[in-house]
């Protein structure tokens, strides 16, 4: 039971989170691409869905999307020309940024208004305890 109602109210706060980013026109594959190149910085296409473990196929159609609408680019890799490195551009850079600020904000003062400081405090050994799940 715990886990379920867990699950669920993860799900609801990242649909809220991204309804605050302004990305929500964004596929959740394509928010997640942008999100692993603006962390990892350059990637080739096979090493982007075995990271996000979807088929190359669905990988080329969210990559192409993206390029399509100028966030991302692809350039030859200058070890292997067959292969092409991916990398965000301004505006994909841009757009991330913007939409985490933006989730931040939201946060923050979403939990000023809504949560007492015994509140805060107490959601911050919450998330303290669920870090432990990431551990192995």
């Amino acid at each position: 039971m715990a886990a379920r109602e867990l699950r669920a109210v993860f799900s609801r706060l990242r649909r809220t989170l991204r309804e605050a980013s302004g990305t929500s026109d964004l596929t959740p594959s394509q928010a997640a691409v942008l999100s692993r190149l603006i962390n990892d910085g350059l990637s080739s296409a096979s090493e982007l869905a075995v990271a996000e473990r979807v088929r190359p196929q669905s990988m080329a159609a969210t990559l192409a999307a993206l390029e399509q609408r100028g966030l991302i680019e692809r350039r030859p890799d200058p070890e292997d020309g067959r292969r092409q490195l991916i990398s965000l551009t301004g505006a994909g850079v841009e757009l991330i940024a913007d939409s985490r600020r933006a989730r931040e904000e939201w946060l923050a003062r979403a939990m000023e208004e809504r949560y007492t400081e015994a509140e805060r405090g107490t959601v911050l050994a919450a998330l303290a305890l669920l870090d432990r799940l990431n551990r192995r």
